[in-house]
């Protein structure tokens, strides 16, 4: 079993930011409990080769099933994802502005949708479904991937611009500029820098640096458990605790220790999973 990120081919990765793949079997009868997917900051094209997933939105209770391949926007909101007794799910995860590169549709359309990923490329995303159904390691399936991507690269709908460039760089933890140096650099005003962030990205520039702060704090957390939330909050770059407590609540309604006992149940806790920091391979 397996919950890994991959880095894709040279060629790829100024489009896609990691290739992930959970595979996950479960015995016949065995009672498999609901995943509590927290948002993150990215956006996604996922291929179920195998059983299929039920979604139900935490806020709303909708629920979206069977579908084999999922194109999902930016999330801001908790869903909780039912599973088959033989999952393998395989994550394209793009960087950000890349989606919009490869499809021209404003990624501001895409928020907090789980969509069919073949009404945006077509019925050759269910034939890499069936490639990635006979695949016989994991290898070949990086593999199918990165030959996917770059077909959809060589007939991308826009260029790479000097935004792309300020979107990455608020994803780039190293980074140390501001959101005004960022935009003086790409040579935009603060207020297009935002326009542009979100058609991109789905979301403005101050709320994708939460998200990522979030994702952050929620990873040290579970590759860490025995970390105490106020040295998280200080080594993610939070004023204090509460401030981590805020976005906790914002993000999953619950405070960080009511979601993480049920993050402690999710179905690759069984197999010694979790969604921690993974070394890219």
């Amino acid at each position: 079993m397996i919950l890994k990120d991959f880095l894709p081919a040279p060629e790829v990765q100024a489009f896609v930011q990691l290739f992930r793949i959970v595979h996950l079997e479960f015995s016949e009868g065995e009672v498999i409990p609901i995943k509590a997917y927290p948002p993150r900051p990215e956006q996604c094209l996922a291929f179920y080769p195998y059983e299929k997933e039920t979604v139900q939105y935490a806020e709303s209770n909708k629920v979206v099933h069977q579908l084999p391949v999922v194109l999902y926007g930016q999330f801001t909101q908790v869903t909780n994802r039912k599973i088959g007794h033989r999952f393998l799910v395989f994550q394209i995860v793009f960087l950000p502005g890349a989606l919009y590169q490869l499809t021209g549709i404003p990624s501001n359309e895409l928020v907090n949708e789980y969509l069919d990923g073949s009404i945006f490329f077509g019925n050759q995303v269910n034939e890499v479904n069936e490639q990635l159904y006979e695949a016989k390691s994991y290898e070949a399936m990086i593999a199918i991937g990165n030959r996917f991507i770059q077909k959809q690269i060589a007939v991308s709908k826009k260029p790479i611009l000097p935004i792309d460039w300020a979107c990455a760089q608020l994803l780039n933890k190293t980074s140390q500029l501001t959101i005004d140096q960022i935009a003086r650099q790409a040579c935009y005003s603060t207020r297009q820098l935002e326009r542009k962030f979100k058609e991109r990205t789905g979301v403005n520039p101050k709320l994708f640096i939460r998200l990522i702060r979030f994702d952050y704090a929620f990873r040290q957390k579970n590759s860490q458990p025995s970390m105490d939330w106020l040295r998280i909050a200080v080594e993610c770059d939070y004023h204090d605790y509460q401030h981590l407590v805020k976005d906790y609540k914002d993000f999953t309604q619950l405070t960080p220790n009511q979601f993480h006992l049920i993050e402690d149940k999710a179905p690759e806790r069984k197999f010694g999973l979790n969604e921690g920091f993974y070394k890219k391979a």
